[in-house]
């Protein structure tokens, strides 16, 4: 299937701030009932040992959930997680907050506006870095410059996506999208009553958003013609199953021993 880059209601300015937000915590909420990410504890447990790194710099970390999973999934797999630090071109410093308080052992953020394609130094120096479900947010020059950055940075990149490019892929998500919707409004830290009103348009919004994202993701052969010429990471591929009938993917790169 052809990749289309699709307008989603999540990335566009346009789109009222509170449905944005309402999409990004029920996204946060849905891949936390549904155990998503208990299938990459493995693959990443030794991604985080091939780089040796302690500290992880989470790309389009969103509202930091993706973040928190998985430390607690890494707990759960008998690991110590390494220290996550929060990042995103548009920072979500309020879920931030909250989150370092509930996990500071593995959570901490930075507040300013990180652009993936060029990290500075100061920021980058000695950690690996982390995208959970966005890459398909960007189109493929934007990839590839997240990747080049990723391999100047030297240390290495793990990155994964809810489902393969198949839109069917996303019917599987819905009995946790959901009630995750639905307790948008009943557990929402801000703009509660706001963000009830606007529960009818969540649903669309995020019906939408879901089968697009499908649509967008980049494939396994995409990436390797990226990444050829980069020239000094090994990269692995990779899929994780997620109930009830779900199929994630990842991929990881790190320098070559």
């Amino acid at each position: 299937m052809k990749r289309r880059h699709l307008f989603e209601f999540n990335d566009e300015p346009w789109a009222p701030e509170v449905l944005r937000e309402s999409i990004v915590e029920t996204l946060g909420r849905a891949i936390r009932w549904s155990g998503m990410l208990r299938g990459l504890a493995g693959p990443f447990g030794h991604f985080l040992d091939r780089t040796g790194a302690t500290e992880v710099l989470d790309l389009c970390a969103g509202s930091g959930e993706p973040a928190r999973i998985l430390a607690s999934e890494l707990r759960r797999a008998g690991a110590r997680p390494p220290r996550f630090v929060l990042t995103d071109l548009v920072p979500r410093p309020e879920p931030w907050i909250r989150a370092r308080a509930a996990d500071p052992e593995a959570i901490d953020f930075h507040a300013e506006s990180v652009d993936a394609t060029a990290i500075p130094a100061s920021l980058s120096k000695g950690r690996a870095r982390l995208v959970v479900n966005s890459l398909h947010h960007l189109p493929a020059d934007v990839v590839h410059g997240v990747l080049r950055d990723a391999v100047a940075g030297g240390v290495g990149i793990f990155v994964s996506e809810a489902f393969p490019r198949d839109p069917l892929r996303f019917l599987p998500f819905a009995p946790w999208a959901i009630p995750a919707g639905l307790a948008s409004s009943l557990l929402a830290h801000e703009r509660r009553f706001a963000k009830a009103l606007w529960t009818p348009a969540l649903f669309a919004a995020g019906t939408w958003d879901g089968f697009v994202s499908t649509m967008r993701v980049h494939t396994e052969d995409e990436i390797r013609e990226m990444v050829a010429p980069l020239g000094t990471f090994e990269w692995e591929f990779g899929t994780f199953p997620w109930k009830p009938f779900g199929l994630g993917t990842w991929f990881c790169g790190y320098p070559r021993p």
